[in-house]
């Protein structure tokens, strides 16, 4: 009985069945639906832009924070803020100032603009803003700068019915690159620049004067996480080009500047970072006959976008 046993314990019992799940997992899941109900599509972006329009109501803005408040301190530096526009809440005049060719020019701009406060203050008091720096009787404060969401720009694009065409800025670091490209991208019909939150140029005064004014129509988002934010452009259905000067495609080849695109731009020193250059979907190279090893990031982003545009009219 005990062998008999032995011999029984050796047999396979019932199996269990897959019930059915392996047959369902080959089954198709219908046809593909129209890019208009694909959610986070471009179209559909459009359809429901046009769709808040015809409602009358204005599209969600999230906001991307806000800057610190800055000073510009000195009579040259003051003087060529108001002349280019740079956003200003308050000009401080020092009491008993010697009153100068700039210093006249300085409180004519700042009246003819209107909305400035003009204060009139002792050194002392001065001294003390400024931490001790020379501000020959001249303090301009500029206020925070308003960041955009960086889903805000997608959602301009839509507003218009165009294809999203962004710029990106991966470790841009000097004011005046980014006030250049700001510039830049209003000059060829972009719709915005992302800037990361942390170890990037923001929208400083200088920023200000070297967009020439472009700032004020052009918007800036600010990323916490600049990877993710292009991960979730790339659900959206824009494709991300990264500039290199190793790149695997020539700009003149790169067809993708015809659709959805953001372009990410790296520092003229160390290019893209690592994580930033593995999330792009292609990385281009600008050919340079003359030798030149690199461009500076206002430069490289200007050619790009000129080809964008030129592909797209």
């Amino acid at each position: 009985m005990a062998a008999n046993n032995r011999r029984m314990s050796g047999k396979k019992g019932a199996q269990v069945g897959s019930g059915g799940q392996r047959r369902r997992g080959l089954e198709g899941k219908g046809p593909t639906p129209p890019a208009e109900m694909r959610k986070g599509h471009v179209k559909q972006r459009a359809a429901a832009a046009k769709v808040r329009r015809a409602q009358g109501r204005p599209p969600q803005r999230r906001g991307g924070g806000r800057s610190t408040s800055e000073l510009v301190v000195g009579r040259n530096p003051v003087v060529e803020a108001l002349r280019e526009g740079v956003p200003a809440s308050t000009l401080y005049v020092q009491q008993f100032i010697d009153n100068d060719e700039r210093v006249r020019e300085a409180l004519q701009l700042a009246a003819e603009r209107g909305g400035i406060n003009l204060m009139e203050a002792p050194r002392p008091e001065l001294d003390r803003m400024t931490n001790g720096l020379n501000h020959q009787g001249l303090v301009l404060q500029v206020p925070p700068y308003e960041y955009a969401h960086p889903e805000d720009l997608l959602d301009a694009a839509a507003d218009e019915g165009a294809d999203p065409l962004v710029v990106a800025l991966d470790g841009v670091t000097d004011p005046r690159n980014l006030g250049a490209v700001v510039r830049s991208v209003s000059a060829f019909g972009g719709h915005g620049v992302i800037v990361p939150e942390r170890r990037s140029a923001g929208m400083t005064a200088g920023a200000w004067k070297t967009s020439a004014g472009a700032a004020a129509r052009t918007p800036v988002a600010r990323a916490t996480n600049l990877t993710r934010v292009l991960e979730q452009y790339k659900k959206a259905g824009v494709t991300v080009v990264g500039l290199a000067a190793d790149g695997e495609a020539a700009l003149g080849d790169l067809e993708a500047l015809q659709g959805p695109v953001v372009i990410v731009v790296g520092s003229e020193g160390k290019g893209l970072s690592r994580l930033v250059g593995e999330t792009c979907d292609v990385r281009v190279r600008i050919p340079m006959p003359g030798g030149t090893e690199s461009l500076n990031a206002g430069v490289a982003a200007g050619i790009v976008l000129y080809e964008a545009s030129r592909r797209r009219s």
